[in-house]
Formats: C-alpha cells, structure tokens, sequence
C-alpha cells in the first residue's frame, strides 16, 4: 500500500504534506514525492527515492511555494522504486499531476492504446497510464477536469485511490476511491485529502470516508462536493474522529513498535471496558446482542484473515468451537476469496484486520455477502471500509498502530476472540460451569498480568545478544499456543530477517526435527497447562540432539528450568488467554534482536502496514 495526502487552503501546502507524509510513512517507504501548483501558476513537482526525510532535503533549494498540492509515499508494486516510478506522475502534456494507491490491473491494455494515439511513457507504473488516460480524455471530449477523471475510471479495472491536480485548474482537487481508502478532511476554509486519518488529525477532527465508485470534488473556498462515477449526487456523512496527535507521536521510546509493546496494558483495558463489568461473567458485545438469532442458528463459522491476524482467528477458532460450540473454519482471505466456497446464509463469516482496508479480506467479505451469509467484522480503524462493509462487529479499541509489525493488534483481537466466544456461549448456554468465571476473571486481570510480563524487557534484551546472528529459529507451541509460536516467528521475519518457522510442537518429529542442531535455537512455549508435561517431552527431544531452548514457562516452573538454556517467566493466566500473556516476551524479544542488527524495525524492508492490494 502506499501514503496519499492532499492540501488546498491558506496554509504553505508544503508544510502540511511533509507533515502528512511523516504519519503515512507506515505505509510506505520506498519513494516520496510531491507536486505543488505555485502562485505564478506553475505545477512543480518534486520527488526521489527514499524516506521522506530523503525527499526534504531534495527539496530544500526547490520553489515549495503554493497553497495546493498533492503528496505520495510509495510501496512499490509496478516498477523498482526509484526516481522516475516515485509518485507524483504527471501527463503528457505536464499540466495534470496524479498520487495513486492501488492497483490498475489493465493499465498493458490501456497504456497500449494510449501509445498508439501518441502518449510517451516515462514510467514503468501503472500509475502514470492512468493521468495520461484522464488527460487524453480531457483533451478528446474538451470537458472538465471532473468529467474526464469520471470517464477515464470507467475504464479501469482494480483498486485505486487517486489525487489529481491541473494546472488549468488551480484552486481544485479531485479525489476518487474503489477498493482503496480514502479520507476527505473538513477544516476552517481548507481542506485535507489523505489515505487515513492520522495526518488530518491535528488540523481537523472532521472527516468524510469516500465510498466505492465515489469522486470527490474540492475547491478552495468552496464545500466539499461527491459524486459516483456516473455522476450522481452522493451523500456528505461527516464523522468526528476520536483520537489525538499524542496517539501518533513516540512518546519518548525510541521506536513506535515499543511503545505499542508498552501500551498493551492500556490498549486491552480499553478493549475490556464496558464489555467485561467489574464483577459476575457477563461479556457484553452489542454486535452479539443485535443479531443473537444468526448466532443462535448458525450451522459454522468461518474466520478470514492475513498475516497476524489470521494467527489471531486461530486462536479464535478454538475459543468458539470450546466455548460456544459452533464448528469453525480459518482461512486466508486471499485464498478463501478464489476458492469457490460453499456458503449459506446460515453461516457467520467472521473477517479480522487491524487496518480495516485489507484488499484480500474486503474481497472475502464481498463473495460472503453475495452468498447469503451473515458477515462479522473485527478491525481497529473506526470508519474504515471493513467496518462499513459488514454486517456487524466488534472494534479492538486499541489505538493507531504506527509500526509495520503488528503487536498491540494481535493482542487486542484475541481478546475481543475471547469475548465473542464467551457471548455466543452465553447466549446458547453452552459454556461450561466455571469457564465463563475463570475467563472473565483474568480478562479483567489481563492488564495487570501483561505490566508484569513487560518486567522481562530488560532480561529479554541482554538475552537477545545471544542469537543476534543466528540464521534460523525454531517456535514450538501446543494447543491455544501453537498460533503464538507462528506469530512469534513471523514478527522475527518481519523485523530481524531471520528466518523463522513456527510449528505445532508434536508435529517437530515429522520433519523440522532433521534441522535440530547447535546452531538452531528453539523458542518453546510451554505454560502450565494441559499439555505441559507433553511439550517437556518436545524440549527433551530438542536438547537430546544439542539444540538450545529458550523456553516460555508460567512462573515458578522448575521443571523446565531445569532442562531449558533459558527461560522466561510469565504470570499465570486462564489457558484460553495465555496467548496474550505469551505474546509479550515474543514481540519482545524479536525487537531487540532486530536492534542489535541494526534493523529499522518500524519500517521493515520490503512491508507496508496493511495490504490494500493484491
């Protein structure tokens, strides 16, 4: 995915879109750029491979003047990132300026009838077919700027969202979306443009979330204007945001993806609040509530996700078929979306993201709907096009999540996990005695627990020494916990390049066993639950072949200890929420691996926060 953000008002646009362009670097960092309409009436555009911070000082000798412009931050899909790929693309003609996010999927069409009526290409982009298509449209029809984006997006096919300039125009910006979010916000007499909320919050707590097929027209001095691509008025829904610049700054860590480790107590006693009472085991979940007879009836469950977040719906997948006892499926959104699946509208698609703007996942949910069934989504982002695009749902409640690895996310979506479970139990009584006591207990507990997981911080970070440069590691988990060693292993890959396997700790014998050496470390979750005594025996294997093992143990375990090179000691929690304490000393410890590397462990080569691509 990729960065946009646009300004037209009174304010030196320049200032404001570098600004923009700091907050959506999460999303990507292979090249910026940034085109401004000048007061002498040029469109200057600006751009270079590299962070933003690259982009600054290439522009610092440049004519930044003008109170408009658009601004791109680039995770390359078409084209190596360098200069010339780097958004802004501008036409022909050079008069149009164009930022793009997304996918055009018939851009070799289309860039081969533009060649044959004269367009010269600079780029390997797909972006750059498309404003030579808005300009080639403009000039054939002599129509507006307006019209010619309109009819120029009916010939696309994929996902964009998109800001256009033109020098002929200067007091307007023109924004449209399919399948790639897009965020108008509203201030005193200007206007902010930008793919999510966090570089408009400071300005405005104003907002309007284009919708599919949706054109926005801005002008300076002017209201806001939205119409769908066949020219339709569409409706103005402007929502008030509810989170701070503080939420987006580092607060005094060094890194956004240790703050958000840090913040877990707070972000899951927010996740809790108001779902989980003080006292008694009610879960309170008003998406359960509304639609309890979909619940009641439903014949299966099938949970689509990516990345941590499929991990997550593992661990939802035994929390429901435990505790409510509905038969779950778990499948990756960008398989489940191409597999022809057999859906009735008696079963519950349960669709997870952190962003809420995950392509494949969206995708999913719109075959699932088709379908008949009933769509539930669980996300973190407040508007975000998951969220409007389901039925019902939950929101994680914990907070913007700046770095690339997912951590307070993961967390805060096996809660909400635990709770649907609990709900739909309750609701058909089908939790056994005790077990909604116990967990609800410790989710009102979770907080305190994780603070004092967050104790092994600094053990963690002297033991990371150890392995920073190992090449592989082994995770093992059983039962809740094998999901927390695919999650443990997948945040080293992410931020340290090491590579890492996570396995189900009983299926080691069939395979991962024959790797087991000294120069293999093995990370071995193993609380004291009702398979401890099998994964002591998965240790021993380990240790008889001469692996070493950094083992995951509720506290006091001497058994382990006895056996392990090292361990690291969590508080002791209900079996079904160990995977939110365990996941602490794991996101932990790939950080600071990834540290003593020398890895930008918020902006991990080669990743992007959310895909909202395919």
């Amino acid at each position: 995915m990729c960065g946009i953000v646009g300004y037209i008002g009174e304010q030196p646009a320049y200032d404001v879109l570098i600004k923009g362009l700091h907050r959506l670097e999460y999303r990507g960092y292979d090249s910026a750029g940034v085109a401004l309409l000048s007061p002498d009436g040029e469109l200057n555009i600006y751009k270079t491979r590299g962070k933003v911070d690259d982009l600054e000082r290439f522009c610092e000798s440049k004519d930044v003047s003008g109170n408009v412009g658009i601004a791109h931050t680039r995770w390359a899909t078409h084209g190596e990132p360098n200069d010339v790929n780097a958004h802004p693309h501008f036409s022909c003609s050079g008069r149009l300026a164009l930022v793009h996010n997304g996918t055009i999927e018939n851009y070799n069409v289309l860039k081969t009838a533009l060649e044959l009526q004269g367009c010269t290409f600079r780029s390997e982009t797909d972006t750059e077919v498309l404003v030579q298509l808005i300009e080639y449209v403009k000039e054939t029809n002599d129509c507006s700027l307006v019209d010619a984006v309109r009819e120029a997006l009916k010939e696309v096919i994929g996902a964009y969202a998109i800001a256009v300039i033109d020098v002929n125009d200067p007091d307007m910006i023109i924004g449209a979306r399919k399948s790639s979010p897009l965020v108008i916000g509203i201030g005193d007499n200007e206007t902010f443009l930008a793919s999510d909320a966090t570089p408009i919050i400071e300005f405005t707590n104003k907002v309007v979330y284009l919708n599919d097929d949706e054109i926005a027209i801005i002008k300076k001095g002017q209201p806001l204007q939205i119409i769908s691509t066949d020219n339709r008025p569409a409706e103005i829904d402007i929502k008030t945001l509810r989170m701070s610049v503080s939420q987006l700054e580092k607060g005094g860590y060094p890194h956004f993806m240790l703050k958000e480790i840090f913040e877990q107590p707070r972000t899951i006693h927010d996740c809790i609040r108001g779902r989980v009472g003080s006292k008694g085991a009610t879960v309170t979940l008003s998406g359960v509530i509304e639609n309890k007879d979909r619940f009641l009836n439903a014949h299966r469950i099938i949970i689509v996700a990516c990345g941590t977040s499929w991990h997550a719906g593992l661990i939802g997948k035994r929390l429901i078929q435990e505790i409510a006892r509905i038969p779950v499926e778990v499948e990756y959104a960008s398989e489940f979306r191409y597999s022809n699946p057999v859906l009735t509208d008696r079963d519950i698609v349960i669709a997870i993201s952190q962003s809420g703007e995950t392509a494949d996942t969206l995708a999913a949910i719109q075959m699932a709907r088709k379908c008949g069934a009933f769509v539930y989504g669980i996300c973190n982002v407040v508007g975000s096009s998951i969220a409007r695009a389901t039925d019902s749902g939950t929101y994680i409640h914990v907070g913007p999540e700046i770095g690339v690895a997912s951590t307070k996310a993961f967390t805060g979506q096996v809660t909400v996990l635990s709770m649907l479970a609990l709900a739909i139990g309750q609701l058909k009584g089908s939790v056994k005695p005790g077990v909604a006591e116990e967990i609800t207990s410790s989710l009102r507990r979770l907080p305190d627990l994780i603070k004092q997981a967050l104790k092994l911080n600094e053990s963690i970070e002297q033991l990371s020494g150890i392995y920073t440069y190992v090449h592989n590691f082994l995770y093992l988990g059983r039962g809740f916990n094998y999901p927390s060693a695919l999650e443990g292993a997948l945040k080293l890959k992410e931020i340290s390049y090491i590579h890492a396997e996570g396995y189900p700790a009983a299926e080691m014998k069939h395979g991962p066993i024959a790797l087991i050496d000294h120069e293999l470390p093995t990370v071995v979750i193993a609380p004291n639950d009702e398979l401890h005594e099998k994964i002591i025996s998965n240790i021993q294997q380990v240790k008889a072949r001469g692996g070493s093992v950094i083992a995951v143990v509720t506290k006091g375990d001497t058994t382990i200890a006895d056996i392990a090179d090292h361990i690291l000691e969590i508080p002791e929690v209900a079996e079904p929420l160990s995977p939110v304490i365990v996941s602490i000393p794991l996101q932990l410890l790939a950080y600071h691996i990834a540290i003593k590397k020398g890895c930008n462990v918020d902006m991990p080569r080669n990743l992007a926060k959310s895909v909202t691509v395919e």
